[in-house]
């Protein structure tokens, strides 16, 4: 019985190499993927999902308008066994209920991994409805400077000031974001990595 899984955290905990992992797992033991990125986000090229640590594969690109369950429909083939989605943060209500659909009506594992929380601390739309519609969620944990479980994403301007307010999307990396723990967060400390 297929499920759909949410693996969340904050940033840099691994997240793209998990999902990576899973696709070549499946591949391997002859089960075809389906690999789907956030269209924005092109930082290593497009289109790929790429891990910091320098493992990539192709994908297909999504964006608010664009129907992920027809889009399945249309690709999949007989050994099709996962949809895998990168970037499941940008995901809107309607997509994770496509996705819910391709586990329901096509028996398709779905595994979508992406943050739980913006750089304010607030969720987004995709990860929201991950998190109440997803049948199991994994956090996938990082640490602060401090040791401790970082769950907060801190964003930094050019001059590596914390930001306040902003875009909820900002799409970056390691010179704009920093994982913290809850306190750490709070008190705008990001020990020596900013």
């Amino acid at each position: 019985m297929a499920k759909l899984y949410f693996y969340y955290s904050a940033m840099n905990a691994g997240k793209t190499t998990k999902l990576l992992q899973s696709s070549f797992n499946y591949r391997e033991r002859g089960m075809g993927t389906i690999l789907y990125t956030y269209k924005f986000d092109n930082r290593f090229g497009n289109p790929k999902i790429s891990s910091r640590i320098g493992l990539s594969d192709e994908a297909f690109l999504y964006d608010k308008d664009f129907n992920i369950y027809s889009d399945v429909l249309n690709r999949k083939g007989e050994k099709t066994a996962c949809v895998l989605v990168d970037e499941a943060q940008f995901l809107t209500k309607s997509q994770v209920s496509q996705l819910c659909k391709i586990v329901d009506d096509m028996d398709i594992a779905v595994l979508t991994y992406g943050l739980r929380t913006d750089f304010l601390g607030e969720a987004f739309e995709g990860s929201l409805y991950l998190l109440l519609w997803a049948d199991e969620l994994i956090e996938v944990k990082t640490i602060c400077h401090c040791g401790k479980k970082a769950i907060m994403n801190a964003r930094f301007d050019a001059g590596r000031n914390f930001q306040k307010s902003g875009e909820q999307i900002d799409i970056g990396g390691n010179e704009k974001y920093v994982s913290l723990c809850r306190k750490h967060y709070n008190e705008r400390n990001v020990g020596e990595q900013a």
